[in-house]
């Protein structure tokens, strides 16, 4: 018989709240957004505990869910990546203080290149569009392999699947994921010639 953690569904807001929001946050960049995908975040987390099995912390289970609830977003609204300008405000103090004036968390020593976070902030609203562009048991069968580190026989538990029929269906995913992400200009190729 397996064990299953009791969890406290109450203390998730005030326990995990702000990382969820500041997570959904960099990946939609609308506050609106990120607080909606949280809210239905924790509603989706009250829905399904009883499937929750303790075998990750409460909080990676909550982002695992929250990632699905991005993808979803992106794919509901597919032209959000070019109607918005993706980078938040430099100029805006919002999540860098706390109410009383002291930092969140003291900034370290620029050690990344501006130019290469660009690359990747620009790299990730692509893909996660690519993903949305996906049919739906392909997206869910890459989220929960790449992205939540699912084991196939969990996959194939959660989606009624074979074995064969995962990886045929995780395979076809990866293909069309790497089709997208080249067409947008995303290769081996054109990454060697940045360098």
């Amino acid at each position: 018989m397996k064990h299953t953690p009791k969890l406290d569904a109450e203390a998730w807001v005030d326990q995990y709240g702000d990382a969820l929001f500041h997570f959904a946050l960099a990946r939609v960049n609308d506050r609106e957004a990120a607080e909606d995908l949280v809210q239905e975040t924790f509603l989706s987390a009250m829905k399904s505990r009883d499937r929750f099995q303790g075998r990750s912390s409460e909080k990676t289970w909550l982002v695992g869910i929250l990632k699905h609830k991005v993808v979803d977003h992106y794919r509901k609204n597919r032209s959000i990546l070019y109607k918005q300008d993706t980078w938040n405000d430099p100029n805006s103090p919002d999540g860098f203080f706390q109410a009383n004036g002291s930092w969140h968390d003291r900034p370290q020593h620029w050690r990344t290149n501006p130019g290469k976070s660009q690359e990747i902030k620009e790299f990730l609203d692509h893909f996660y569009r690519c993903l949305a562009d996906l049919p739906q048991r392909s997206a869910d069968v890459f989220v929960y392999r790449e992205m939540d580190g699912l084991s196939t026989a969990e996959i194939c538990d959660r989606l009624e699947l074979t074995s064969s029929n995962c990886w045929v269906i995780l395979y076809r995913a990866r293909m069309l994921l790497r089709k997208c992400l080249e067409v947008l200009g995303f290769s081996r190729q054109q990454e060697e010639s940045r360098k």
